[in-house]
């Protein structure tokens, strides 16, 4: 069973009240029952279920008492509200679990924690692809640059729609307006092209990386861009020439300029050929969903 914030706040409430017919010998304040305060009354894990224990352990990390205290604010929320899809190899649903857990290394390593994603590549009316340079506040790969918009469909009805990548799409055009600012009429859902899918792993730090399935979707659309800075640092549009110009200062580590690994894979292995797809108006006959591209 994931440690959903729901499960949190409920345990947390249990705990307050076991303490609180506990402790008749003493009178505790009503702060003592705030989820920090509890970490430190609370007995020993030996002395709780497996299910409180891991409870008692995620509000550790959650209150900042983890060698990861200093995570920005809005990046810690969404790394213990998100919920993520976990996904066999063959991206069958398997399960779910926080983001925070689905990025640990060790987990990654230990688990599997495959879990399933998408990469947004927009395109205007002149064929030039939309990049973003991802926030320095991102826990995994801050300030590279990588394609529009990377996240992930949540683990909630809408996104779980398997027909036609349909629950990725919403997730997508929900993640370009919280990430980019673009209105959702901007993009509408039915425009997102679902070309592929790839399974990659990526370590970011040591402590952080990536294991996803990730969902390859391209759109052409003009639209208005209003970066929120807590996901992105920059953007900028690039036609051909200038991404290659962009690799180039990649691969020789000008400026400390780096790339997201999906995009490099995506690079390296499609978006030059599909580009042409761009171009012709060709994208749904370039699309190919029935194989799962294992680059890892």
């Amino acid at each position: 069973m994931s440690v959903t914030p729901h499960l949190l706040k409920t345990t947390a409430t249990r705990l307050s009240c076991s303490l609180a017919l506990t402790s008749k010998s003493r009178r505790l304040s009503s702060s003592a029952f705030a989820p920090r305060t509890l970490l430190r009354l609370w007995p020993s894990s030996n002395s709780v279920s497996p299910l409180t224990a891991r409870v008692l352990s995620t509000l550790n990390v959650a209150m900042g008492d983890a060698p990861d205290a200093g995570m920005d604010a809005v990046q810690r929320r969404l790394m213990f509200e998100d919920e993520c899809i976990l996904v066999d190899e063959n991206d069958s649903v398997v399960g779910h679990d926080t983001k925070y857990n689905c990025h640990l290394w060790e987990k990654i390593e230990s688990g599997n924690m495959l879990h399933r994603a998408f990469s947004v590549f927009l395109f205007n009316s002149k064929y030039e692809l939309l990049l973003q340079q991802r926030s320095g506040t991102k826990v995994t790969f801050p300030l590279v640059w990588t394609n529009t918009c990377c996240s992930h469909p949540l683990y909630r009805e809408s996104e779980l729609i398997e027909e036609n990548a349909l629950g990725v799409r919403n997730a997508a055009q929900r993640k370009l307006l919280d990430e980019l600012g673009i209105p959702a009429e901007d993009v509408p859902v039915d425009q997102f092209i679902p070309l592929g899918r790839m399974l990659y792993k990526a370590p970011s730090d040591g402590k952080w990386g990536e294991h996803e399935l990730d969902y390859l979707l391209f759109i052409v659309r003009d639209v208005n861009v209003n970066p929120n800075p807590d996901e992105a640092a920059d953007v900028k549009y690039v036609n051909r020439d200038e991404l290659k110009e962009l690799l180039r200062k990649a691969d020789a580590g000008e400026g400390g300029l780096k790339l997201s690994p999906w995009f490099r894979l995506v690079v390296d292995n499609f978006l030059f050929k599909w580009w042409d797809n761009v171009e012709k108006g060709t994208l749904k006959e370039a699309a190919d969903m029935k194989t799962i591209h294992k680059l890892t």
